[in-house]
């Protein structure tokens, strides 16, 4: 197979793949996703024990009292609303470059049960008391500066007091000490959030073994399961994340789903009497999760292309750290990836372009031996040979392409912090070009690379699919961040100026060899 043709074929494959891809989830998943949001309170979980035999368990929220605010904890970054019921009802984000659609200030946690701390006894008649008993705060409001500050909230059942004393950092970690006065059978929830919803961005629970093993359930995926020696029990969306953890002493969790239509994991942390645990709420920023303890940047995943986005986010946030600017950090990651690559992708080049040269010989092979295919490949790799041309040469930089970007897709896709990142007309990098500037130029630069790259289609409607991508990817890329438009837009960018100097240098060199034959 033609070098060029090979090349174009895994292009074309490749993104009608993505646009499929793309499709998909615009006119299936996110419907239903959307539907997702129907509220159940009951749950049922089976307990797996040491013994290998199991049995089954209820843990039920039954008719409760009604949900009031007790306390209010209050920072530059956040709010926090503690119920009568001793949970984290609300948690919402102060910052403007956090705000809705609508404007309005964002609040990250599912308004569905359970809510985090909340409290879910195996006794029933235990479980109903305690659903129906308000609990009490030594405090009504807190404000968190630059030190931390404590609340202690009790609640008196008729044979057992509860005792929750939760220490809040300004970073939006807090500290959890969990007294019950005699032992008792619990569960107690870790919450979800439900912030952003993005197929292309990991939604559902998270844990971390022991062994620093991940465990993941999409939501929609849920089941009934138990994990031991857990360091780190999350629910994560886009870019928030709701966890509770214990890194030294590991915790025992148990998966359950909200309900058998949606399967969306819940997790909770089992206890008996006393329980020593920390937690956090907020955005998944690498850096402060990392400043908290670095074991927790676990719950920041990219799928499968971990392994290559991780490092990636590490490059992308050091650009940062110089430029102070994530838009110029973007562009000098491409900078960068273009020169690492150039070498493989100087030989790519050339290969193509030598077999646009060689094309009109290999025509005339095709037509002398149409109806002797063997002897046509033989002879094909006679003239592959004479004119030192490596046919699958062009392949290799394409198929080592593919993976960086989807990896770096990843990284833009999940990154937190280009949420309100402002680079030149664009004030927020994680959400589209609002002049639609960047795709338009995207597919400019798109369809200017492929009029100086050499190729020679035998498939007319192939040719018109390849030079029709652009078009189409200047519409589906409209409405994503700009900072992955951005991204696209430099590398085509410098990818047509790597292929126009090699174009130059070529034709110069095939001048020269003409010279050479004449003499």
């Amino acid at each position: 197979m033609q070098d060029t043709q090979m090349s174009r074929r895994i292009f074309i494959a490749t993104f009608i793949s993505f646009l499929v891809f793309m499709a998909y989830d615009y006119l299936v998943v996110q419907p239903q996703l959307a539907k997702q949001a129907s509220t159940n309170t009951t749950i049922h979980t089976k307990q797996t024990t040491t013994d290998t035999t199991s049995q089954t368990t209820d843990i039920k929220s039954v008719d409760s009292l009604q949900n009031k605010v007790i306390t209010t904890i209050e920072s530059d970054a956040f709010k926090i609303q503690i119920d009568n019921l001793g949970r984290i009802s609300d948690y919402i984000l102060e910052k403007n470059i956090f705000n809705d659609s609508k404007g309005k200030k964002l609040h990250i946690l599912s308004k569905e049960l359970p809510k985090v701390l909340e409290i879910r006894f195996k006794n029933e008649a235990l479980n109903k008391e305690a659903f129906n008993t308000p609990v009490s705060a030594d405090k009504t409001s807190i404000i968190i500066k630059d030190k931390p500050q404590t609340l202690t909230l009790t609640q008196h059942l008729k044979t057992l007091t509860i005792t929750k004393v939760i220490t809040f950092y300004p970073d939006g970690h807090y500290d959890l000490k969990l007294n019950l006065s005699k032992p008792a059978k619990y569960f107690l929830a870790v919450g979800r959030v439900n912030a952003n919803v993005n197929m292309y961005a990991f939604h559902g629970a998270l844990l971390v073994n022991d062994d620093d093993s991940l465990e993941m359930i999409d939501d929609g995926e849920g089941e009934v399961k138990t994990f031991t020696n857990i360091k780190i029990a999350a629910n994560v969306d886009q870019y928030y994340t709701t966890f509770l953890y214990n890194l030294k002493n590991k915790m025992t969790v148990y998966e359950t789903i909200d309900n058998l239509k949606n399967q969306n994991p819940l997790l909770f942390i089992q206890g008996d009497q006393n329980l020593d645990l920390h937690g956090y709420i907020g955005p998944k920023y690498v850096k402060v999760l990392e400043n908290i303890n670095p074991t927790l940047t676990k719950v920041v995943e990219y799928g499968i292309m971990t392994f290559m986005a991780k490092p990636m986010f590490y490059v992308l946030n050091r650009f940062y750290e110089m430029t102070g600017n994530w838009g110029v950090a973007i562009i000098l990651f491409v900078v960068l990836v273009r020169i690492l690559l150039f070498p493989l992708t100087y030989r790519g080049m050339v290969s193509m372009y030598k077999m646009k040269l060689i094309a009109p010989k290999l025509q005339e092979l095709k037509v002398k031996y149409a109806k002797d295919p063997k002897k046509f490949q033989i002879k094909t790799m006679e003239l592959y040979r004479r004119e030192n041309v490596n046919p699958l040469g062009g392949c290799l930089p394409l198929l080592i392409q593919i993976p960086i970007f989807f990896s770096i897709y990843r990284v833009l896709v999940n990154a937190i912090e280009l949420k309100g990142a402002s680079f030149l007309w664009i004030h927020d990098l994680s959400s589209m070009d609002p002049y639609f500037i960047l795709p338009v130029l995207m597919g400019v630069t798109m369809y200017a690379h492929q009029m100086i790259t050499p190729n020679n289609f035998t498939d007319p409607m192939q040719e018109k699919i390849f030079k029709f991508l652009p078009v189409i990817f200047t519409f589906f890329m409209a409405t994503f961040s700009a900072g992955l438009v951005l991204y696209w837009t430099v590398n085509n960018i410098l990818s047509f100026i790597q292929q126009y100097i090699i174009n130059k240098s070529m034709e110069a060199k095939g001048l020269m060899d003409k010279n050479h034959k004449r003499k």
